[in-house]
């Protein structure tokens, strides 16, 4: 049964997405006609105003006057002409918030944007570069699997073979980090840069960060940078953005537009007017090479009290390499030191810390040494997240070295620790 506001609409001569007038005693409200949220109130139409933000206006005593008609559903978008003077980059779309909308109706953000609309919903780019958009997924990024990570690789290789430019990656900011770190491990030497970028929220949103991320990740893929990265807000102001070495960022706040960080480190650089990069970076090769896939049968254990034997057993049984992440200086409890042992001369096993900052150190207290005793390779500050895809990348293709090279900083992943210093 139609609610009371749908009714009001429907008697008006309305529709989603009209242009209208609401006119009540107090006020009179101006906007785009929206699809009726789940949640509301059974009087309420939901209307967005030209400050971008929404509103619930209840229609009770209420006038409404129609001021334009919808505009056709399909947008097309016309091919821009390439600016001589600018440089060429090509953004590939996988999916997350930064290609997203809100869908009125739920109240939830669902993928909803192809490549070519997130570029063209960012005017600014305009003026940064020639941009090439093409989709790769539409995954939110917790469907991310290893093998969306070596499509990535593949085709981030095919441009730099092709194009000879710069690459931005769309992607969900819940697992950039991983892929960060896969795409860092499978491209060793890039000879233009990679980017992730990806919004905390929602593009349609008037505090998103999309738009200052996408551009901020436009001017860096046309450095010399020649690592993986990952470009977000710097701050919760719309200012600067941040960019972030691949193998050492992590997300550290489930919403706020800042939400990247690098223990033990700073940023690569500051995206302003321009590209600051500070300090030792990698800088692009002559040509990309790659070694792209995973072992993804790696097994990840969080240290915990509480954790048992049959725990540990549970999940690491038939996998060829596990991964576990030890509280403080690399800390497991003492009785599962006789099970870790066990594992660690079938299959690899390695070890490093939940903490965001410091470095395990497994020579201070006495069981880190039975597990140094054990076989378990240490990897001092490297983050957890980067060791399980280390680990999945080296069973691939150093099966046979996955011991001696989980604790060796192959391409910035342990920084400037005590491993180093």
């Amino acid at each position: 049964m139609p609610t009371v506001a749908e009714k009001f609409i429907s008697n008006n001569g309305a529709k989603v997405h009209d242009r209208i007038r609401i006119s009540t005693d107090a006020k009179n409200y101006e906007g785009v006609l929206l699809p009726r949220h789940n949640f509301s109130g059974e009087d309420i139409v939901v209307l967005k105003l030209d400050n971008g933000y929404n509103i619930g206006v209840s229609v009770e005593g209420a006038e409404l006057s129609i001021l334009s008609k919808a505009k056709k559903d399909k947008v097309e978008f016309t091919k821009k002409k390439k600016n001589k003077e600018l440089k060429d980059i090509t953004v590939l779309a996988t999916g997350g918030t930064i290609a997203s909308f809100v869908d009125y109706k739920t109240g939830a953000v669902s993928p909803a944007i192809t490549a070519e609309q997130l570029v063209n919903s960012v005017s600014a780019l305009d003026k940064v570069a020639n941009i090439d958009a093409e989709p790769l997924f539409s995954l939110a990024s917790e469907d991310m699997a290893p093998k969306h990570w070596e499509e990535i690789a593949k085709k981030a290789k095919e441009i730099h073979d092709k194009k000879q430019h710069g690459i931005v990656i769309g992607h969900g900011t819940d697992t950039m980090g991983y892929s960060a770190a896969a795409l860092s491990f499978q491209l060793p030497e890039i000879s233009n840069p990679v980017i992730f970028t990806g919004a905390q929220r929602s593009p349609d949103r008037p505090s998103s960060d999309a738009h200052l991320n996408l551009v901020g990740a436009a001017k860096a893929a046309m450095t010399d940078l020649g690592e993986i990265a990952i470009a977000m807000h710097q701050t919760t102001d719309d200012e600067n953005v941040a960019l972030w070495r691949g193998t050492r960022v992590r997300k550290a706040h489930s919403s706020r537009r800042d939400a990247f960080m690098s223990p033990n480190e700073g940023p690569l650089g500051l995206v302003k007017e321009n590209v600051e990069l500070k300090g030792k970076y990698r800088p692009t090769a002559k040509e990309t090479k790659m070694e792209s896939g995973f072992e993804d049968n790696i097994g990840m254990v969080w240290s915990h009290p509480g954790l048992g034997i049959e725990d540990w057993e549970s999940i690491t049984s038939r996998k060829k390499g596990v991964v576990i992440v030890g509280t403080g200086l690399g800390h497991v409890k003492s009785e599962l030191l006789e099970s870790i042992g066990k594992t660690a001369k079938d299959v690899p096993v390695a070890i490093t810390t939940q903490c965001l900052s410091g470095s395990t150190n497994l020579n201070v207290y006495r069981n880190g040494r039975e597990l140094l005793q054990k076989g378990v390779v240490e990897t001092y500050d490297m983050l957890p997240e980067t060791a399980l895809v280390k680990m999945m990348w080296l069973s691939k293709h150093r099966a046979d070295e996955v011991r001696e090279l989980m604790g060796e900083n192959l391409i910035g992943e342990i920084s400037n620790s005590r491993k180093l210093g």
